[in-house]
């Protein structure tokens, strides 16, 4: 079975937890740039957390389905309907065959994530069905998502069936995630980081300048970094190429910070100031162009107990999502 890409949207892809294993060679991690939220919109129709779904930049979408699928969302604030009715983001949602399902540009932020029952069945290419749009290669024919496109679909797995069953009359499940695992947009985002290799190589006053005034997003930002105007950053000297990684913030010559998301390059010679906390990076995610953020130093120790806790709360969502299923 499949479904129909009535309207493609801005930029729409196929992705998954990402391409591991061979940062090495010069592969892009790639993936669902917020994977926390992704896992969500899973296990909520009970996939496999790393089946593939669709990435939907600024939405302008409309889905049509071959057959009846549970959905599930997460993400900006979307207006996302089917059949008239809205479709709250983290929730398990039955969606009937030839439905038509839209999703309209969002309020806040500019990403989602939709989980689809069964998963999107394109090819696994290096361990992974994410799209590599500078690649070419991977998800869809290596692409965006285009008009009039039909994209396979997995099969629904035993407990979504079960769960498909319980949904029948109602359509939308009453149970959802914390708020802000399903709505990762926030009007006055600050994201917290841990100082980089070359912290110390910016003097104080740069320093006071990067955590105590506002950044604005550049319009030149995409899955591949976010580029921000603002405080100039600006550090005399030349580095090595060395490793770099989704959350790395970096100062080219510019001053002009970059922060690195999911399709970054592996390695990179720009002094890196910082990197973005894990548990922040699905605010970063939603940044758009005009946005202003801020950014707050924390500790190592503090972004591990942070991690710590939210894989801890995931397992205990896991678990408390199995009777639905049974």
């Amino acid at each position: 079975m499949s479904l129909s890409l009535v309207r493609a949207g801005f930029l729409t892809t196929a992705q998954d937890l990402g391409r591991t294993g061979y940062r090495e060679v010069g592969v892009s991690l790639g993936g669902a740039v917020d994977t926390h939220g992704f896992r969500v919109a899973n296990l909520l129709i009970g996939n496999d957390e790393s089946a593939a779904g669709l990435e939907i930049t600024f939405g302008g979408v409309q889905l049509r389905f071959a057959d009846e699928r549970l959905i599930a969302w997460c993400g900006g604030d979307f207006d996302v309907r089917f059949g008239g009715k809205g479709v709250p983001s983290g929730h398990a949602v039955l969606v009937d065959a030839s439905e038509t399902l839209t999703i309209d540009r969002p309020r806040l932020g500019c990403r989602c994530w939709l989980a689809i029952s069964g998963g999107i069945d394109v090819p696994v290419v290096l361990g992974s069905r994410s799209t590599d749009l500078r690649a070419s290669f991977g998800g869809f024919e290596g692409r965006k998502l285009q008009d009039d496109d039909g994209i396979p679909l997995g099969t629904n797995l035993a407990g979504t069936k079960k769960l498909m069953e319980r949904l029948r009359k109602e359509k939308v499940g009453g149970w959802k995630p914390p708020q802000d695992w399903s709505s990762s947009a926030k009007r006055d985002p600050v994201l917290r980081l841990v100082p980089g290799s070359e912290w110390k190589r910016f003097d104080s006053s740069i320093l006071q300048r990067f955590t105590g005034e506002k950044f604005r997003v550049s319009p030149d930002s995409d899955r591949m970094g976010v580029r921000f105007e603002g405080p100039e950053l600006k550090e005399s000297g030349e580095l090595l190429s060395e490793a770099v990684a989704p959350g790395t913030v970096q100062v080219p010559p510019s001053g002009k910070p970059i922060l690195l998301l999911n399709d970054c390059q592996t390695i990179g010679g720009y002094p890196k100031i910082g990197h973005v906390i894990t548990v922040d990076l699905p605010i970063a995610a939603q940044l758009r162009a005009g946005d202003e953020v801020r950014f707050r130093e924390t500790s190592l120790a503090d972004a591990h107990h942070l991690l710590v806790d939210r894989a801890r709360h995931l397992e205990q969502f896991r678990r408390g999502l199995e009777p639905h299923f049974a």
